[in-house]
């Protein structure tokens, strides 16, 4: 299962909460039974209709099972944290879960 979150930061934020924002999501993507993690910022790419480039912050995650995904929102002290310290610094957020195909 993947679970793609997409972050909008307050543009008012001072250099070390965008610090503490990203070295927390950094922390979070260790989270040891997460089976892949990995955190991106738009890429340099042309503008299309189709691009949003207009997030400040990208978390894939990649999970071994629905109890995974499942446990990760509801008991991951570490998801936990990230929400606690996190959530004051951004004002939007979208999640896009997926079930593998292939």
């Amino acid at each position: 299962m993947f679970h793609n979150v997409y972050f909008w930061l307050k543009k008012d934020l001072s250099p070390a909460q965008r610090a503490t924002f990203e070295s927390e999501l950094q922390r979070l993507a260790k989270t040891g039974y997460l089976a892949q993690a990995r955190i991106g910022k738009p890429a340099p790419t042309e503008p299309r209709p189709v691009t949003d480039h207009s997030f400040d912050y990208a978390f894939f995650v990649e999970f071994k099972s629905m109890e995974d995904h499942d446990f990760y929102q509801k008991g991951c002290t570490d998801h936990e944290r990230f929400v606690q310290i996190c959530k004051p610094f951004f004002d939007r957020v979208i999640v896009y879960d997926s079930t593998a195909l292939v």
